[in-house]
Order: structure tokens, then sequence, then C-alpha cells
């Protein structure tokens, strides 16, 4: 079962190419931070401009670097059946813990070729599979009764990143799939809302910046410290809609160059953050004591 802080780790590049030392370094921060596991090659890992060599060589180097001291899911999904089932595969291949599977985008199945993507994609693996619905990306979501008869019609379909925005869709998967069936916040600010009404954790952007204070906001909820997470979350919230500014990953990028850890670089069609937008996440960083 996936609880916890699972941080959106973001794919440096230097001169158009994986800079696999910062890489180590950030995943390095994230197992010092206590953090329960990293998603390599989501959305945030920016995984539409990578190639499936390059897609499959971040996954491997993830599970290399986080040396079984946190999981690693590994996003291996898309809107090609077979090319997901290939990333998939190669993830198994590589070691990963899980694997992160985004709604069909572009092409706008209907709930029916929704179902039969994912049955056929958890055919293929003994992963455990994370459903992600993000319908403003993928311009479908994945109905609370597809997601319901996907998770008994397959053992390994265990959770879902819940990216809609919307916590009474929380308590309708909670209600329909029970306890046991992993849900996660895929928006940060919403994470305790999420939590207050059945998600056991988030899939976070800003835990890329601040992985022990989002791990800490987590936990404190999860142990019925209210106050320690009401209190993290409103210290921190001005800085994490900072951080979608603009797409994400520039913002967070933004943040990591600032702090010295990553250098600023993110590939076409995605371009740094505006010079406006960069002073204003620099000011509330520091308003925020992320940056000194």
């Amino acid at each position: 079962m996936f609880t916890g802080t699972y941080t959106a780790l973001v794919t440096p590049f230097r001169d158009g190419k994986i800079d696999e030392a910062a890489f180590e370094r950030l995943v390095r921060t994230q197992i010092r931070a206590g953090v329960d596991g990293i998603v390599a090659v989501g959305t945030t890992g920016e995984s539409p401009t990578l190639d499936f060599e390059e897609h499959i060589h971040v996954v491997q180097l993830a599970v290399k670097f986080a040396q079984r001291k946190l999981k690693v899911i590994a996003g291996t999904g898309g809107n090609s059946t077979s090319e997901a089932i290939f990333l998939t595969k190669a993830a198994e291949d590589a070691g990963a813990d899980g694997s992160l599977q985004v709604a069909p985008y572009y092409n706008r199945p209907t709930q029916e070729g929704i179902f039969q993507h994912f049955h056929a994609i958890a055919r293929s693996t003994k992963l455990p599979l994370l459903l992600y619905s993000i319908p403003s990306r993928c311009g479908v979501e994945i109905a609370v009764e597809t997601i319901d008869r996907l998770a008994h019609d397959s053992v390994n379909i265990v959770g879902i990143k819940e990216a809609g925005g919307n916590p009474d869709r929380v308590s309708q998967l909670r209600a329909a799939l029970g306890v046991r069936f992993s849900i996660l916040s895929g928006d940060d600010a919403l994470t305790l809302p999420f939590m207050a009404v059945g998600a056991q954790g988030v899939i976070s952007v800003a835990s890329n910046v601040i992985p022990r204070e989002i791990a800490h906001m987590v936990k404190a909820f999860s142990m019925g410290k209210l106050s320690v997470a009401l209190k993290l979350h409103t210290n921190y919230y001005a800085f994490v809609k900072d951080l979608f500014v603009e797409s994400n990953p520039a913002p967070v990028k933004a943040a990591l160059a600032l702090l010295g850890q990553i250098e600023e670089e993110i590939r076409l069609p995605l371009v740094p953050i505006s010079s406006a937008n960069r002073a204003r996440l620099k000011a509330t960083m520091t308003a925020c004591g992320v940056l000194k």
C-alpha cells in the first residue's frame, strides 16, 4: 500500500543531457529528509520530452541511487497502450517498486477504452499500479465507476493519484473502494483537505524543495496532530502556489536552481520562467524561510 509522501522528482539536465550527479544528490536529499518514496519520470520529471532510452535510464538511476531506502515509483503511463506496457515492463526489470499510470491523453478514449487500456497494462506486469487522474492535462477523467471496476478486476491496481482538484471525488473513491485502496493527493495545495476526507498522502512537487517539511506535515496529520500539520501548510502555502505560477516543472526547477541544487535547464516546448515570476518566486521563498 502506498501512503505518505512521494516526491515527483525533477529530471535535472546539463547541456541537454541528464545530469546524473545532480540527480543522485536530489535522491540522497530525499532519503535524508525521510520521504516515503519518489516518482521518477512523471510529469515533473519531464517524461514527455525524454526518449525511451532516457526514460528507462532515469528509472534505473532512481533505483540505483535509492538503495532500497525509499520506494521508487516509475512514471510509465502514456496515451499508447503498447508504449505504456513497454515502459512498465522496463521499469519492472529495473527494480522499481511500482508504476504511476496517467490517464490516456489527447486521444480522449471513452470510459470503456480507459478500462481496457489500464486492464491491458495491469495484465502485462506484476508491479503494483497507481492510476493518475488529472483531467486538466489529459482532457479525460477516470470515472469513479471505472476505477472501482479496475480495482476489482486487477489485483495489482492498488491506488490512485487524484489531481482533479475536488475533495468530493476523494470521498466518492473512499466510499466505493474501501480503506485498502491508496488515495494520494496530486495537488500540494489540497493535501490536507484531501487527507481530511480519506486520502493517505501526497505525490508532491513541493517536496523537491522542502521534502522534510512536506513529509512532516503528512505524518503529523496522519497521527492526529492537526495543529502541527495546519501550521506547516499555512507557512508554505504561498510557496506551494507559486510553484505553479507557470507550467510545472519550470517553477520548481527555478526554485532548485536558486538553491544551487541543479541547473535551471528545461526542455522545449517548456521554457524557464519569466524574470518577473522568478523574482516573485525568490521573494516568496525568502518570506517562507526556504531561501536564506
